[in-house]
């Protein structure tokens, strides 16, 4: 699927979404015989995911299916407790597992990520701040972090004018 970060390969069967993957000169975009046809099982993902881009979705409601060990489904499932808009450093979020010294092992949980955007992995970065490695590469993460940041300041912008008006 087209978005503002690229294409995006998307992967799935009937038990959820199992992968979305960048498109980008290092892995080409595979074109499907039948593009109306590949994109069918995907209508929702695709649908959530142009809301997102368009600044109109924070959250995801799709069933996914990641694999991955034990602990890396562990971390996967710390990401999606990462609100949007901010960001938390790997070290961090080591310590909301229980895991203050596992700061590596969470960053190559994270690095596995097979389900980005959706499992928000570009909300973690360094602990001085930094982006650090993202499977899209860092232009794209900072475009994702970019457009959660104007959503967060819109969203905080309709709140205060709500309440003028209450």
């Amino acid at each position: 699927m087209p978005t503002p970060v690229g294409r995006l390969r998307l992967a799935g069967d009937e038990e959820g979404l199992r992968g979305i993957s960048f498109q980008n000169r290092f892995r080409p975009v595979e074109i499907a015989e039948d593009p109306e046809r590949a994109r069918e099982p995907f209508r929702e993902v695709i649908a959530q995911l142009e809301t997102y881009f368009a600044g109109e979705r924070r959250g995801f409601d799709l069933p996914l299916a990641p694999e991955g060990t034990p602990f890396q489904r562990e971390v996967w499932s710390a990401l999606l407790a990462i609100p949007y808009g901010e960001t938390v450093s790997y070290g961090e979020l080591a310590r909301r597992l229980g895991r203050s010294n596992a700061s590596r092992a969470v960053g190559a949980a994270n690095g596995r990520n097979p389900i980005p955007i959706i499992i928000p992995c570009h909300r973690v970065i360094g602990a001085d701040g930094s982006l650090t490695g993202f499977g899209g590469g860092l232009a794209i993460k900072r475009r994702l972090l970019e457009l959660e940041a104007d959503g967060r300041q819109a969203r905080i912008r309709d709140t205060a004018e709500a309440s003028l008006f209450s």
